[in-house]
């Protein structure tokens, strides 16, 4: 079971570091990133991860541009015992120098998507808490996961064209997490459960001096299960970041969201967030949507890659789609993230808003599992 990680003294229990602190099936240990251009008219999102009792690392790469299709690669392998490879065929994950900077590079293949990327980080790794879900007595949700912020510079080919990503006007989040939750085929346990909804919001977003994130789990009712917002400085260079011990983050007291939903979706046509601090004061910020991008290109409820479902030692698939042309409550539909233009009434800025709303959630009126807004 040993890799070369087990030569570093950073192992927390008496196994080797390949081997996870629990058993359940669903352990999983992820690397996401997405970049957008500041004009909003363009994106990409790729996710890398390894489910270690499955036996499987998988990956997927997907981009759009305004009025275009959204283009995707996929690929999924058995995982080696050495976790520093983070290949899948022709794609591959580097981390440069940890906490700092990291290469993607996904060379030609059958799907016509390929890029050659480089994340720079401008901010220090912010911990969020956390995440911890139940369903009656079990727990279907343990992890614990860490945002950094960044720009971008390289390039992306697609099968409708290519462009150039530059670092002066492009942005992005990296998110690593690692823990439980569901992944791969469902495999039943014991007595059937009823299934159970989910409402999930994520606004990662960049101002010019320093970034805001905000995260929210809800219940069906709209209570709040997992809430949490704050603020970090935003750096000029990966140099100037300070040591990644150094807590820089001015956490808020909690924060509140309002959604408004396209007719006959579960997609926001508008939101606002606010943040509010450990005193009281409320920073309120609007984010108006720019560009849609479905997660099912990233494997998210995708009926054929989905994320740690085994497909074999080592395949490869693409696709392309029209993203105008899909049916919004189909289960695969349901989770995107948008590019948002932002602004609190003083600043403005740039950034992601992602959202899944399954089953009935009473403040926005659902009361099936896939009905849409009225």
């Amino acid at each position: 079971m040993l890799n070369r990680l087990d030569d570093f003294p950073i192992h927390q229990t008496p196994e080797p570091l390949a081997q996870p602190s629990t058993s359940d099936p669903n352990f999983y240990d992820r690397t996401w990133f997405n970049g957008y251009s500041d004009d909003g008219t363009r994106y990409f999102g790729l996710g890398m991860a390894v489910y270690p009792h499955r036996h499987i690392l998988d990956c997927h790469f997907s981009t759009i541009e305004a009025g275009g299709r959204q283009h995707c690669f996929y690929g999924s392998r058995r995982a080696p015992q050495e976790r520093t490879d983070m290949s899948v065929g022709p794609f591959r994950l580097e981390i440069t120098e940890p906490l700092r900077s990291a290469r993607v590079i996904l060379d030609e293949n059958e799907s016509g998507v390929a890029c050659d990327l480089t994340f720079s980080a401008r901010t220090s790794a912010i911990q969020e808490a956390r995440q911890v879900l139940w369903n009656s007595q079990r727990k279907v949700m343990d992890a614990t996961r860490f945002a950094q912020f960044g720009r971008w510079s390289g390039t992306i080919s697609h099968p409708d064209g290519e462009f150039t990503v530059d670092q002066d006007t492009w942005r992005g989040t990296k998110d690593r997490s690692w823990g439980v939750r569901g992944v791969g085929e469902r495999a039943p346990v014991g007595a059937p459960m009823p299934p159970k909804g989910a409402f999930f919001l994520w606004a990662p977003l960049q101002w010019d001096d320093h970034i805001s994130h905000a995260v929210f789990f809800d219940g069906k009712d709209g209570e709040a299960l997992v809430r949490e917002a704050l603020t970090s400085p935003l750096y000029d260079s990966e140099a100037e970041i300070p040591d990644e011990l150094i807590d820089v983050v001015t956490p808020m007291a909690t924060a509140v969201h309002r959604i408004e939903y396209h007719s006959g979706t579960r997609w926001a046509k508008a939101a606002e967030i606010d943040l509010i601090d450990l005193y009281g004061g409320v920073r309120t910020i609007t984010l108006e949507p720019q560009l849609r991008f479905q997660f099912k290109g990233l494997g998210y409820s995708h009926p054929t890659w989905g994320q740690g479902m085994w497909k074999g030692e080592l395949e490869l698939g693409g696709e392309s789609f029209d993203p105008m042309a899909l049916d919004p409550l189909a289960p695969e539909n349901i989770h995107i993230q948008q590019v948002v233009k932002v602004s609190d009434g003083e600043r403005t800025g740039i950034g992601a808003l992602e959202q899944i709303v399954v089953g009935p959630y009473r403040p926005a009126g659902f009361t099936e599992f896939f009905d849409g807004a009225q």
